[in-house]
């Protein structure tokens, strides 16, 4: 399949009603965990293919380093989805995603923070890099 931003639009528009399926029922202020499991759950509802804690792989000087780093879902192998619920969305979150992109190599990614009044309000951002860039529109 040939990947445009039309897709990756469509697709975070999915992982995006998944999250606000979610918040509209539990709301704020539960521990991450609660959240992750509950959008695995959405998403196989909505047969979107993810792996969920994938092992982010880091090399340094040509060699494996075992970091144990995890990024909380990769959806479609192309969307890298971070989850939080914390006060704030810190720029270390946006850091930490950017990386998670730039190691897994796919152009997009969601932040989404479950700790808000509204999703949309301060709990979901997008990023894309320069991998974003060279994607045809349609």
């Amino acid at each position: 399949m040939n990947i445009t931003k039309t897709y990756l639009k469509d697709l975070i528009y999915k992982v995006n009603g998944a999250a606000i399926e979610i918040h509209k029922s539990l709301g704020p202020g539960l521990l991450e965990s609660v959240y992750h499991d509950c959008m695995k759950c959405e998403l196989s509802e909505r047969n979107i293919n993810f792996k969920s804690e994938l092992l982010v792989p880091i090399t340094y000087k040509n060699l494996e380093i075992d970091t144990k780093l995890r990024c909380d879902l990769l959806v479609e192998d192309i969307l890298a989805v971070e989850l939080k619920s914390t006060e704030g969305m810190p720029p270390l979150y946006e850091a930490q995603i950017l990386t998670y992109m730039k190691l897994l190599q796919v152009p997009i990614g969601l932040l989404i923070n479950f700790n808000s009044v509204h999703i949309f309000d301060h709990g979901q951002r997008t990023f894309v890099n320069d991998l974003y860039r060279n994607i045809p529109e349609t």
